[in-house]
């Protein structure tokens, strides 16, 4: 057995035992080379592939990515590979039978390279990867770092933004009004004669009540700018970008009544409802405010609101040196 017979047996072997798909085309885009991993995840075996017009067997990847990778290896030498992003799954490669019943292709990794072959002229290797694994990975991963977020940022009792959120966003929000001149309202909002609520029904209805009414002030906001916060026990705030002090005003009083319509009952109340108290600050014009000053003005606005008898609105109307 001669020594060139021994290479082309064990190159053989070689192509057939890749983890890998691998496709050699000619000069004229012919099929000579189909390796076993193909057959497996393509279900075609090479005997009806050699020799056949890539392109006839596969019409549908005429014109794509791949067609003028072909085109760069064959003519100009020049190798390619494929973005997996813009090329999930061009071949119709399935992992079983089950995947191929739902036509659920493997995600694939693409290159395409020229390769020079002794006395035929220049070919084209097609390698082709199943980054299915990998591709299932990234994704965990990117869930896994969603929800992580989503907790991070987000209140596990009402599902609204936490304190650390709400922190993160006045805080851009202040300096982004401050930049532009914009005005920016802050409205701190309190569950009025909460502890005795809790004394008098449980802590377990003290949640729901919180669940109740972060979820009706929720709804209540219509700009994506906007953000409702828990700020801690039973106070909530709500920033308002672009927003002049009439305007929070009025959504004010609409989150004061808004709570009153959910008839929550309260034995320990004077009105017998739950109720809130609503303070508010804005920042405009000539106003100067800091995130502490801000939230500081909001919540002696609050304060005035409690001993103005609760259940109203009231604002922060000294303008800050």
């Amino acid at each position: 057995m001669s020594m060139e017979t021994n290479r082309t047996g064990l190159l053989e072997g070689v192509l057939a035992s890749v983890n890998l798909g691998a496709i050699v085309l000619d000069g004229d885009c012919r099929i000579v080379l189909w390796n076993r991993w193909m057959e497996r995840y393509t279900g075609v075996p090479a005997s009806d592939t050699i020799g056949r017009d890539f392109f006839a067997l596969y019409a549908d990847l005429r014109g794509k990515r791949i067609d003028s990778a072909i085109t760069q290896a064959l003519r100009n030498n020049f190798p390619s590979v494929l973005s997996q992003t813009l090329n999930k799954s061009p071949f119709p490669l399935y992992s079983d039978a089950a995947a191929r019943s739902r036509d659920e292709r493997m995600q694939q990794a693409l290159a395409v390279t020229p390769v020079e072959v002794a006395g035929a002229g220049r070919h084209c290797l097609i390698q082709i990867s199943d980054v299915s694994i990998a591709v299932g990975r990234e994704k965990l991963l990117r869930d896994q770092a969603m929800v992580l977020r989503s907790q991070t940022f987000s209140d596990g009792l009402t599902g609204i933004a936490n304190r650390r959120h709400f922190d993160v966003a006045i805080d851009k929000e202040l300096r982004r009004a401050k930049r532009y001149g914009n005005a920016l309202s802050l409205l701190m909002i309190d569950i009025d004669h909460f502890k005795p609520y809790n004394d008098h029904y449980g802590h377990q209805q003290g949640d729901q009540c919180l669940i109740q009414v972060a979820s009706s002030l929720s709804g209540m906001l219509q700009r994506s700018t906007d953000l409702l916060a828990r700020y801690g026990g039973e106070e909530f705030v709500i920033i308002l970008p672009d927003t002049l002090a009439q305007a929070a005003h009025m959504l004010a009083e609409t989150v004061r009544n808004r709570v009153i319509e959910l008839d929550l009952p309260h034995a320990q109340s004077p009105g017998q409802l739950v109720t809130v108290s609503v303070g508010i600050a804005t920042m405009s014009g000539a106003d100067q405010y800091d995130v502490p000053g801000l939230i500081n003005a909001a919540d002696r606005a609050l304060y005035a609101a409690k001993h103005a008898g609760r259940n109203c609105v009231q604002m922060h109307t000294t303008t800050p040196a």
